[in-house]
């Protein structure tokens, strides 16, 4: 009997030299659900009202306000694409969160949806719990800003077959509009274009500082006035929830570009309509954050056309509102600390719609 012991615990030896386990694959299982634990109560003090269930379950619920008669869902999903890859130079992973729900929550404004709840994507080779814990601490703390509820998400672990060290973020808002406040374009001469501050390059145009960095035309580590370039670079996202929410109330918003990819023209583009053309004028293109588009311009000999399709030009959402609602507009926004510049107007055109600068 003592003979078989010994020969089955041997072989229990040997076994275990070769054993393949879920964690011996790449997937720490223990590991994720520490981080879920740190999740837990991040995500708890978002919560509206209408969050039916606790994070941690297959699905989420979520009950729509009960103030919308006829209401309709909006949706986004976006990501901060290779803003991470700064952020990774950095080893700095604490704002990264607050850009994925901004990228998200602006596009949704633009339609007049509210904000409600927000799940997210994080994908990496393997587990890093304070880098992690710090990028899903950033989206909590968009979501506050922005007043929806973080109700859920998954982090997915690809062992062996993602970049070492490496890890990618996607977003997903969903908001409500009341159906008869859905809006079709339409403009009249005169009206005017609203920039609302940046509060820098938001999360476009990274690509092209990667390559800079690659040739060594620019280093994080150089200053741009008290700041390093790095942490210029780092700064995230404006979320407009709140100043947006608050302009509907008193001003009719006839449209809005949320300036992504494709910089400030090619978002533009997007709201231009027949029979309109968008007068921009030039001394106000570039109006915030002069230094840094000027060193970005230089090193990167682009033209002003090339920087007004890969840059924001220091504005992060464009509204098209009434010549005679700019004042009323003007004290909402200074209420919320909100700067901004009238950029251009619009003026009816009988040839092709196009953006004029002037």
């Amino acid at each position: 009997m003592n003979y078989n012991i010994l020969i089955i615990s041997k072989l229990n030896i040997l076994s275990s030299k070769n054993k393949i386990s879920y964690k011996t694959s790449g997937v720490d299982i223990a590991l994720g659900e520490k981080l879920v634990d740190h999740i837990k109560p991040l995500a708890k003090k978002t919560f509206r009202n209408e969050v039916l269930n606790e994070i941690g379950g297959f699905s989420s619920l979520f009950d729509i306000p009960k103030k919308y008669k006829k209401p309709v869902l909006v949706s986004s999903t976006d990501g901060v694409g290779t803003k991470i890859e700064i952020a990774e130079f950095l080893d700095n992973h604490k704002t990264i969160g607050i850009d994925l729900v901004a990228m998200c929550v602006n596009d949704l404004i633009t339609s007049g949806a509210e904000p409600l709840f927000f799940l997210d994507y994080l994908v990496t080779e393997r587990i890093n719990l304070k880098k992690s814990k710090d990028i899903i601490s950033g989206i909590a703390k968009g979501c506050k800003i922005s007043n929806c509820s973080l109700i859920g998400g998954e982090t997915a672990e690809h062992p062996r077959n993602f970049p070492k060290n490496k890890y990618d973020l996607a977003g997903f808002s969903v908001g409500v509009i009341e159906k008869e406040k859905i809006k079709k374009i339409k403009y009249d001469n005169n009206d005017i274009l609203i920039g609302l501050k940046s509060s820098g390059l938001h999360s476009n145009g990274f690509s092209l500082i990667r390559e800079l960095l690659k040739r060594k035309k620019i280093k994080l580590s150089s200053k741009i006035g008290s700041k390093t370039l790095g942490k210029i670079l780092l700064e995230p996202t404006k979320i407009y929830v709140k100043e947006i929410k608050q302009l509907s109330k008193s001003i009719d918003i006839k449209s809005m570009a949320h300036i992504t990819g494709g910089g400030l023209l090619g978002n533009l583009e997007r709201i231009v309509c027949d029979n309109y053309n968008f007068e921009l004028e030039r001394n106000k293109l570039f109006f915030y954050h002069k230094k840094l588009f000027k060193l970005l311009m230089a090193k990167a000999s682009l033209s002003n056309e090339e920087m007004l399709r890969t840059f924001n030009c220091g504005y992060g959402m464009v509204l098209v509102i009434k010549d005679n609602e700019l004042k009323k507009g003007t004290g909402i926004l200074k209420k919320y600390n909100q700067s901004f510049q009238v950029i251009g107007r619009i003026k009816k055109s009988k040839d092709k719609s196009q953006i004029k600068i002037i």
